[in-house]
Protein backbone atom coordinates (compact mmCIF):
# COMPACT_ATOMS: atom_id res chain seq x y z
CA UNK A 1 0.00 0.00 0.00
CA UNK A 2 1.25 3.67 -0.79
CA UNK A 3 2.12 6.00 1.49
CA UNK A 4 1.02 8.99 2.16
CA UNK A 5 2.79 12.36 0.60
CA UNK A 6 3.89 15.24 3.02
CA UNK A 7 1.52 17.37 0.92
CA UNK A 8 -1.45 14.38 1.45
CA UNK A 9 -0.32 14.48 5.24
CA UNK A 10 -0.76 17.80 5.62
CA UNK A 11 -3.87 17.89 3.82
CA UNK A 12 -4.70 14.71 6.16
CA UNK A 13 -4.23 17.19 9.24
CA UNK A 14 -5.92 19.91 8.15
CA UNK A 15 -8.73 17.91 7.39
CA UNK A 16 -8.76 16.03 10.64
CA UNK A 17 -8.58 19.73 12.41
CA UNK A 18 -11.53 21.02 11.00
CA UNK A 19 -13.56 17.97 11.20
CA UNK A 20 -13.01 18.40 15.12
CA UNK A 21 -13.71 21.66 15.35
CA UNK A 22 -17.11 21.20 12.99
CA UNK A 23 -17.71 18.09 15.18
CA UNK A 24 -17.33 19.87 18.34
CA UNK A 25 -14.95 17.17 19.55
CA UNK A 26 -11.06 17.35 20.71
CA UNK A 27 -7.90 15.19 19.84
CA UNK A 28 -8.71 13.70 23.30
CA UNK A 29 -11.85 12.51 21.86
CA UNK A 30 -10.05 11.42 18.66
CA UNK A 31 -7.59 9.61 20.61
CA UNK A 32 -10.08 7.39 22.74
CA UNK A 33 -12.00 6.42 19.44
CA UNK A 34 -8.64 5.54 17.55
CA UNK A 35 -7.05 3.88 21.20
CA UNK A 36 -4.24 5.99 20.45
CA UNK A 37 -1.31 6.64 23.33
CA UNK A 38 -1.14 10.66 23.39
CA UNK A 39 -3.56 13.59 22.36
CA UNK A 40 -0.52 14.82 19.98
CA UNK A 41 -1.60 15.23 16.45
CA UNK A 42 1.51 13.65 15.14
CA UNK A 43 0.50 10.51 17.63
CA UNK A 44 -3.32 10.91 15.86
CA UNK A 45 -1.80 10.72 12.33
CA UNK A 46 0.56 8.16 13.26
CA UNK A 47 -2.43 6.20 13.80
CA UNK A 48 -4.33 7.09 10.85
CA UNK A 49 -1.69 6.05 8.62
CA UNK A 50 -1.10 2.75 9.54
CA UNK A 51 -5.01 2.74 8.88
CA UNK A 52 -4.55 4.10 5.49
CA UNK A 53 -1.36 1.70 4.86
CA UNK A 54 -3.57 -1.31 5.65
CA UNK A 55 -6.46 -0.75 4.40
CA UNK A 56 -5.78 1.88 1.93
CA UNK A 57 -7.76 5.19 1.28
CA UNK A 58 -11.43 3.74 1.29
CA UNK A 59 -10.68 2.06 4.81
CA UNK A 60 -9.21 5.28 6.12
CA UNK A 61 -12.27 6.95 5.13
CA UNK A 62 -14.01 3.89 6.83
CA UNK A 63 -12.39 4.36 9.84
CA UNK A 64 -13.74 7.93 10.17
CA UNK A 65 -16.93 7.15 9.55
CA UNK A 66 -17.15 4.85 11.84
CA UNK A 67 -15.75 7.30 14.76
CA UNK A 68 -18.16 9.55 13.43
CA UNK A 69 -21.33 6.77 13.76
CA UNK A 70 -19.84 6.02 17.22
CA UNK A 71 -19.93 9.96 18.59
CA UNK A 72 -23.49 10.35 17.27
CA UNK A 73 -24.15 7.52 19.39
CA UNK A 74 -23.03 9.23 22.27
CA UNK A 75 -24.66 12.83 21.72
CA UNK A 76 -27.50 10.77 20.74
CA UNK A 77 -27.50 9.26 24.31
CA UNK A 78 -26.94 11.54 26.14
CA UNK A 79 -29.63 14.08 24.01
CA UNK A 80 -32.40 11.18 25.46
CA UNK A 81 -34.62 12.13 22.78
CA UNK A 82 -32.49 9.77 20.05
CA UNK A 83 -32.10 12.96 17.61
CA UNK A 84 -28.98 14.41 16.12
CA UNK A 85 -28.16 17.60 16.04
CA UNK A 86 -27.94 18.81 12.97
CA UNK A 87 -24.48 20.01 12.50
CA UNK A 88 -23.37 16.67 13.55
CA UNK A 89 -26.10 14.96 10.75
CA UNK A 90 -24.65 17.14 8.36
CA UNK A 91 -20.98 15.97 8.83
CA UNK A 92 -21.87 12.67 8.97
CA UNK A 93 -23.47 13.11 5.40
CA UNK A 94 -20.20 14.40 4.14
CA UNK A 95 -17.96 11.80 5.67
CA UNK A 96 -20.43 9.27 3.92
CA UNK A 97 -20.28 11.15 0.52
CA UNK A 98 -16.49 11.53 0.20
CA UNK A 99 -16.32 7.55 1.39
CA UNK A 100 -18.44 7.05 -1.59
CA UNK A 101 -16.10 8.89 -3.96
CA UNK A 102 -13.37 7.28 -2.89
CA UNK A 103 -14.94 3.78 -3.63
CA UNK A 104 -16.32 5.05 -6.98
CA UNK A 105 -12.38 6.55 -7.53
CA UNK A 106 -11.06 2.76 -7.30
CA UNK A 107 -7.34 1.95 -6.08
CA UNK A 108 -6.91 1.56 -10.03
CA UNK A 109 -7.70 4.91 -11.59
CA UNK A 110 -5.63 7.43 -12.50
CA UNK A 111 -4.34 9.96 -9.83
Amino acid sequence: MATLSPDQLEDLQGFIKDWLRHTGRTQADLRRALRASSIRMPVLLEELLRVHNRDGLAGLAQRLCEIEALWQGEEAGASGDGRLPPALNDSFGQLDLLLEEIRQIGPDSPK
